[in-house]
């Protein structure tokens, strides 16, 4: 039997998991080797998710990939209604410099017992900011004042958000939620 490098058991891997999501394999997994080349791959995290738009199925795929200096993020949308028979992917480099946020986060239920039975976990995001994209939260300004009738304009914060991945157990399965929370670790590591 031929043993794998580490690298190459972790390519192997991560094209496996690709493939089991039969969310075009071949495309998807051009798209992240393209962007990684020779790199060392460090980890990755996969997911897979359908929403629906206009009363039609929608499947996206989000690949991220750690090496020594780059986290590549890969995203495979369907196109819409309108072109039934094209995809999207895009491979994004980001430099691990570049990255000055990287949160994990955690919902869980009954936190006074955790972790002992009795404390479950519902969801967990990874969020992390390069300064690519940012939300912007708007909303009439007001005083303290309740019978103040006056036009105290508009406040608003701009948050940066460039990427955000939100599993859960119920919709995605323990082992993903667990990948999810390890790669945000592995992550929160090499940032720095």
């Amino acid at each position: 039997m031929i043993q794998l490098s580490p690298e190459a058991s972790k390519a192997a891997a991560l094209k496996k998991e690709v493939e089991d999501c039969r969310f075009f394999p071949e495309l998807v997994w051009a798209s992240i080797s393209g962007a990684l080349g020779k790199q060392r791959m460090l980890g990755y995290l996969v997911h897979h998710e359908a929403s629906f738009a206009t009363g039609d199925l929608q499947r996206h795929l989000t690949a991220l990939v750690l090496t020594d200096k780059q986290l590549i993020i890969s995203h495979t949308d369907e196109q819409d209604a309108g072109y039934p028979d094209r995809a999207i992917t895009s491979a994004e480099v980001v430099a691990l410099r570049a990255i000055h946020s990287v949160v994990v986060t955690r919902s869980v239920h009954h936190p006074e017992k955790y972790p002992a039975n009795g404390s479950q976990l519902v969801e967990a995001w990874l969020t992390l900011a390069w300064g690519a994209a940012s939300r912007l939260d708007i909303g009439p300004a007001t005083c303290e004042d309740p019978q103040c009738e006056a036009d105290h304009g508009w406040t608003g914060m701009s948050v940066p958000n460039d990427l955000t991945v939100r599993m859960s157990p119920a919709g995605d399965g323990w082992q993903s939620v667990e990948k999810l929370m390890a790669f945000g670790s592995l992550l929160q590591e090499h940032v720095g």
